[in-house]
């Protein structure tokens, strides 16, 4: 698997993908800040980089710039921030970033964009005035949802304890319909806490990640102080 840096200077967000990502099997750094940033980079030669746009040092844009115009940006990197704009958007993929997540990030999209960019583990340096990634891969619009990524629906609408099925479709498909909507209705009822949902559902943290993942539910956590 990968080795992948995470920078971004809250702990939480770094303490929770870390978790995710690992449990998926990849090596994971974690920087606070673009001075931690940059050794790690040096020091380990991460394979993909995961790296926040607001820092209270070195703003993500900059330490982008600076790899770029240093010949260090030899690993695809995926910009995040909580208040993403199409301007912000651009502005990354100038200067080489490969994808753009709004946060708060979906568990899905989030693995999604990491599976797309390790796909692609040539060189990537800025692209000039083209808002476009310079393999053509990428416009602003799909940037902005972290890729070509299909339209996802957001996991916090509110609990809902009573919800009809059709039953008349193949046992599998039927089971997997109410195991999603069971999971997204726990979800919402603990506020997103994933050690809540686990202990409630009986099943240990990797594993419920794990099955989120097979039944396409998407993760918010925008209702947790800790959220992505």
């Amino acid at each position: 698997m990968a080795t992948i840096l995470v920078v971004d200077d809250e702990l939480g967000i770094r303490a929770l993908l870390s978790e995710i990502l690992a449990d998926e099997g990849h090596t994971v750094e974690l920087a606070e800040n673009a001075a931690q940033a940059r050794a790690i980079r040096e020091n380990h030669r991460p394979d993909l980089v995961l790296l926040d746009i607001w820092m209270p040092d070195v703003d993500g844009i900059t330490l982008l710039k600076e790899w770029g115009a240093t010949s260090m940006l030899t690993m695809p990197v995926i910009m995040m921030s909580g208040h993403g704009t199409i301007d912000t958007a651009v502005e990354a993929t100038k200067f080489g970033a490969m994808a753009f997540l709004e946060k708060p990030i979906t568990l899905q999209k989030l693995l999604r964009a990491v599976e797309q960019g390790l796909a692609k583990p040539t060189a990537r340096q800025p692209a000039g005035n083209n808002a476009a990634h310079p393999e053509g891969g990428l416009t602003v619009e799909a940037v902005m949802t972290g890729g070509a990524l299909p339209p996802s629906t957001p996991l916090m609408l509110g609990p809902q304890a009573e919800q009809s099925f059709d039953l008349d479709r193949p046992l599998r498909e039927a089971r997997d319909a109410f195991e999603k909507s069971y999971f997204e209705f726990h979800l919402a009822q603990e506020n997103g806490s994933m050690t809540r949902v686990a202990e409630k559902t009986g099943l240990e943290r990797t594993h419920l990640y794990r099955k989120l993942k097979q039944l396409g539910v998407d993760l918010s956590r925008n209702k947790r102080s800790s959220a992505l």
